[in-house]
């Protein structure tokens, strides 16, 4: 069983002693967000979970803490864009925080297990092709050496952020857009030595010598764990998502980063509102089991082998 932490809300971020606490207790609860009385009971003891992602635009938190990981396999899934605090007010500054971050822990725990994702990728009179390109040369210069692949996405505009991004005058690039600076992006990258794939895009870019990514890789894991994972493609992803299965132990509506393009907090209010009514203890990232919530025990597939450690 892998464990997803988090697609939904930045967990090293802001959450991080929630997890630590989760961990040392060996489960967490998660409410279904389409059903919320339904929960589900998921196991996080080491001798039940193959492997961890964490998904950040910010794991400084976690940093002098990661010897708590000792007897599990993780990566981080780690977004560094161009964007300012007009796109992302909840990120520090990234020159001075968050690319030193992320080379610290590249050299924490190896730069295979650290993803650059430059995504999404958006477009506005601020953020043109040419800013993507002058500012990823600077990004891929300084972090290339800390990390062995780079994910780009582009912007999808969800009905539920349409309005959002009207409002700040940003689109999604267009076919012709994305394949333009997709070619100029793979460029700066492989002069750094650095492969280049996208994220659930159905765009084809191989003219270019980008691949179809797949961010929680099947085959990457199986190398990792030196077994096969059971378990086949995640059906609760875009049809265009080639990730294998993993288990969310996040919550929508929580995350108080505040980009504007996120399709996982789309109410600041309540995200800023969960955040502060936040309980460390609780077993849920959010809230209090109330008497008509139903549990479950969320079953895993767990490869058979014995757990492997880094």
């Amino acid at each position: 069983m892998l464990i997803s932490a988090s697609r939904r809300t930045d967990i090293p971020a802001h959450y991080s002693e929630w997890f630590w606490n989760r961990l040392q207790e060996g489960y967490a609860l998660v409410r279904n967000p389409v059903n919320p009385h339904q929960v589900s009971r998921v196991c996080l003891a080491s001798d039940q979970v193959d492997g961890i992602v964490f998904w950040t635009k910010n794991p400084i938190p976690m940093l002098e803490q990661l010897d708590r990981l000792r007897g599990y396999l993780y990566c981080f899934q780690f977004t560094v864009t161009s964007y300012g605090a007009d796109v992302e007010p909840g990120v520090p500054s990234k020159s001075r925080q968050i690319i030193p971050a992320f080379q610290r822990l590249s050299d924490r725990i190896g730069p295979e297990r650290v993803i650059w994702r430059y995504d999404p990728i958006l477009y506005s009179s601020t953020y043109t092709m040419d800013y993507h390109i002058r500012y990823f040369a600077e990004l891929a210069k300084r972090l290339a050496p800390y990390t062995k692949k780079c994910t780009i996405s582009f912007l999808d505009v969800y009905r539920k952020i349409a309005k959002r991004m009207a409002e700040q005058g940003i689109w999604a690039p267009s076919a012709v857009e994305q394949r333009a600076l997709a070619k100029e992006l793979s460029a700066i990258a492989h002069s750094y030595g650095l492969p280049v794939e996208t994220c659930a895009e159905e765009i084809d870019l191989q003219a270019y010598g980008i691949g179809h990514g797949h961010c929680i890789d099947g085959s990457l894991w199986e190398k990792w764990l030196g077994r096969p994972l059971r378990g086949g493609k995640d059906k609760n992803q875009r049809l265009a998502c080639g990730c294998v299965e993993s288990v969310e132990i996040g919550a929508y509506d929580t995350c108080p980063n505040g980009c504007c393009y996120c399709y996982a907090s789309t109410d600041a209010a309540a995200a800023a509102a969960r955040r502060a009514g936040h309980d460390p203890h609780s077993p849920l990232l959010w809230g209090k089991l109330e008497p008509e919530d139903r549990v479950t025990e969320r079953k895993g597939n767990r490869s058979l082998a014995g757990q492997l450690t880094f």
